[in-house]
């Protein structure tokens, strides 16, 4: 195991683990140590147990030893014989609630993740089962906010609204720009009509999301569309815009896993909507449902094909593994389309089961046209087609540059300085990709004078972000010459040597920061973005202050800079390049993705997947052609029994 260290197959505190097992019972099985390592191991790479089953494909990508295989196999023909010891219990012997480790089926558990996995798994179920008794107002009230007939097939945005109006609890997925914002505040609408006809209080409704960017976004994004939404105005007056991290809605303690707000103390509200579910790992889902009233409506939104949580579990993935084939039985197919008029029969399936009736997949995207080149790549590579992958990248388009080659100084210098323009095909708008050269020459041309008043350097400051925010590079990795801290201090010399910035000092005008830490003292959340600008105090002297755009006062729409002190901000850093999973929950103009140029496990299709989909209007590639196919290829499979947690009963 000190080998296996060194070589990266398992880390200290696996070791450590697997010498605490070894110690507490001298009797157990000799596998049962090198399990219970193996499975802090698989934790920590985002699955939630070691499946048995799989256990020769994770020996052979890993090369491990034959000693291990030996054990391994022999644990998977017998896995009972691994219940001799009082360490590992058997799933369906609730007496064992103390041992570490949980045999369910051929999979292996940390006890607390089995705990976790079993908690989401019931209460999602009790909510299955709790089905509500649809308004006979409901189809008049769906024609008023959709009026327009579908043009091809069924109105997925309103087959959502209608099931999630039935039921407490849904998931709304689907690819960029095909509206999961729009039907979520539609059904907002939907729900607080149907509710204020019936009683004069109004629905509780709160609005949350993973992170402080992604929440940012859909408060954006929510704003504006409530004011166009065709509901009286008091319903519009009870929608609300504020959107919450999920810690700050659970009411996070410092120091502890725990929070304010559980079984105990739950929440207090009829209607919960959570975006970017993708983001949300198996502990925080458990501490949400926890928290969640027993009869409010839940509200799953988000992309089941992008980036599962940095944490362990992939619960979006896991709750809509049926959902392209829709998987409906035919009651649901007859009552959507007595009440929405869509027929759903091309997506009727003979082995429906419950939580299929709650699953609603957007199909159409509003953003990405036909011939659409962003489009077109992400569903390439959402279905794994390589071959096409690889033809669409090598014709130039008016949206997608690919670079064949591995990121080199003089390719890296054309795509940060000015968005490697002359790679896409000239567009039918005068608007061209840009780079990082944009913001700073926006933030010299449109300096306020030195005695301007405070509202014309927040208008400025404003201004600078939102130019920044035209253009980002993404990475696969956070460490090495192509990850975010090498590709960091690689662009800074770029910008430096072309004088646009002066590196000379740690803070300096023009530097991007990203905030890695939640900061409730001063208003900031984890993913937010700032750049540090020179504005004047009262004398009118000239001071380095950190700029961010954040929501305004409760119960408004619009959003405020905050100028902060450099040395008032704690976890922080550059963010010229950002990794993927940091990028989740945000969209920019033009986004460009560097790859590495050797193989590696982080290269998986939905991170690529997910690198494309950041981008609104251009997107970059400067990947080899073998690292583009291997990404493509290389799906990720994390092991996980929730998926299974739900039978044909809904048990």
């Amino acid at each position: 195991m000190e080998q296996a260290i060194e070589r990266g197959w398992l880390r200290p505190l696996d070791v450590a683990f697997a010498r605490f097992l070894e110690a507490q019972a001298a009797d157990a099985p000799p596998a049962l140590p090198l399990l219970g390592a193996l499975t802090s191991r698989q934790q920590a790479d985002g699955h939630l147990c070691l499946d048995l089953s799989a256990w020769a494909s994770l020996a052979d990508d890993a090369g491990w030893p034959a000693e291990w295989r030996h054990m391994l196999a022999e644990a998977a023909q017998a896995p009972a014989s691994l219940l001799t010891s009082a360490l590992m219990a058997d799933a369906g012997d609730a007496t064992q609630a103390s041992s570490p480790l949980v045999l369910d089926g051929s999979r292996v558990y940390l006890r607390r993740y089995w705990n976790h996995e079993q908690r989401v798994a019931r209460a999602i179920a009790q909510r299955l089962a709790s089905v509500h008794e649809p308004s006979p107002r409901l189809p008049t009230q769906l024609a008023r906010l959709f009026p327009a007939p579908a043009a091809n097939g069924p109105d997925w945005q309103r087959v959502a609204c209608a099931l999630a109006a039935r039921g407490a609890f849904t998931v709304i997925t689907g690819g960029p720009g095909t509206g999961k914002t729009t039907t979520v505040v539609r059904l907002l609408g939907l729900l607080q009509t149907l509710h204020r006809k019936e009683t004069s209080r109004p629905l509780r409704i709160r609005l949350a999301a993973p992170t402080g960017k992604a929440a940012a976004r859909l408060q954006s994004s929510i704003s504006t569309q409530i004011a166009q939404l065709d509901v009286d105005d008091d319903v519009r007056a009870s929608i609300p815009s504020q959107v919450d991290t999920l810690h700050r809605l659970l009411g996070a303690r410092p120091d502890t896993r725990r929070f304010r707000h559980d079984a105990s103390h739950p929440l207090h509200l009829d209607v919960l909507v959570i975006d970017e579910a993708s983001m949300i790992d198996l502990e925080m889902m458990s501490a949400v449902l926890a928290a969640l009233p027993d009869d409010a409506r839940l509200v799953l939104l988000g992309d089941k094909d992008q980036l599962s949580s940095v944490e362990a579990g992939a619960v979006l993935g896991d709750l809509c593994r049926r959902a392209e084939a829709g998987h409906y039985d035919a009651a649901t197919a007859a009552w959507l389309l007595d009440t929405t008029g869509d027929r759903i029969d091309a997506w009727v399936r003979d082995d429906a089961r419950p939580l299929d009736q709650h699953v609603a997949m957007l199909r159409h995207s509003h953003r990405f046209g036909a011939d659409s080149g962003i489009g077109r790549l992400a569903q390439y590579v959402n279905r794994g087609d390589a071959t096409e992958v690889q033809a669409l990248l090598s014709v130039r388009h008016a949206d997608v540059a690919w670079t064949d080659a591995a990121a080199d100084t003089r390719s890296l210098s054309q795509l940060v300085l000015d968005g490697g323009a002359t790679q896409f095909l000239p567009a039918e708008s005068n608007a061209q990709p840009q780079g990082y050269r944009h913001y700073i020459e926006w933030l010299r041309r449109e300096r306020p004078a030195a005695l301007a008043d405070a509202a014309s350097y927040d208008t400025w400051a404003r201004g600078v972000l939102r130019a920044f925010g035209s253009f980002q590079l993404l990475c696969a990795l956070r460490q090495g010459p192509f990850g975010a801290e090498g590709l960091n201090r690689q662009i800074a010399g770029i910008l430096h040597q072309a004088q646009l910035i002066d590196t000379s000092h740690e803070w300096y005008e023009g530097r991007p920061v990203l905030v890695t830490r939640n900061d409730y003292s001063l208003g900031l959340m984890n993913g937010d973005v700032g750049i540090a600008l020179r504005i004047p105090d009262a004398n009118g002297v000239m001071h380095l202050r950190v700029a961010f755009e954040v929501a305004g006062e409760a119960g408004s729409n619009s959003t405020r800079i905050r100028f902060v002190l450099p040395s008032r901000l704690g976890e922080r850093e550059t963010v010229y390049a950002m990794t993927v999973h940091k990028s989740q929950g945000s969209e920019f103009d033009h986004a460009a993705l560097v790859l590495p140029a050797d193989a590696s496990a982080v290269l998986t299709r939905e991170l690529l997947y997910t690198g494309i989909t950041r981008a609104r209007r251009w997107f970059s590639l400067l990947a080899p052609k073998a690292i583009v196919r291997q990404s493509v290829e290389q799906p990720v499979h994390r092991h996980s029994g929730l998926h299974l947690r739900w039978t044909d009963n809904g048990t």
